[in-house]
């Protein structure tokens, strides 16, 4: 029996695109991936991030911010995914045991400023975008 893989999906705040992503693989393959998120500089889980992904019936129950250092030395992931450009430059480039490293860049949907209803759109566009991304990578693995 193959164990499933590790992903991590990673991110500045691990408030919104790196939860998103987590949720997806979480969704859609938790019998093949054990799928984790974390953030550089943690902040707590955006509602909008909660709002838009319960829209499509996905649930982040018992998911929470962490720490890369949560993970960093401690875990070992077949493949990491920074889900932002900063994450990327600033990412630890030594992780034990890593296969693959992607960087998929989505804009921040929580730095985005406008009414509530424009921000609730920006955070479901990216949530598409994360969800059509997510989808793709699970095809090829």
């Amino acid at each position: 029996m193959n164990p499933k893989k590790r992903v991590l999906f990673l991110c500045t705040g691990n408030s919104a695109r790196s939860q998103m992503a987590e949720a997806f693989v979480r969704a859609y393959a938790s019998d093949r991936f054990e799928a984790h998120s974390a953030g550089l500089e943690p902040k707590p889980i955006n509602p909008l991030t909660y709002r838009v992904m319960e829209e499509i019936g996905i649930s982040l129950e018992g998911q929470r911010s962490k720490p890369v250092d949560e993970f960093l030395t401690k875990t070992h992931f077949h493949t990491l995914v920074t889900v932002c450009d900063d994450a990327e430059k600033n990412c630890p480039t030594i992780w034990p045991g890593l296969v693959e490293r992607l960087h998929w860049s989505f804009q921040d949907p929580a730095a985005f400023e406008g009414t509530e209803a424009e921000r609730l759109e920006k955070f479901r566009q990216v949530r598409d975008q994360i969800d059509r991304k997510v989808r793709q990578w699970l095809e090829l693995n």
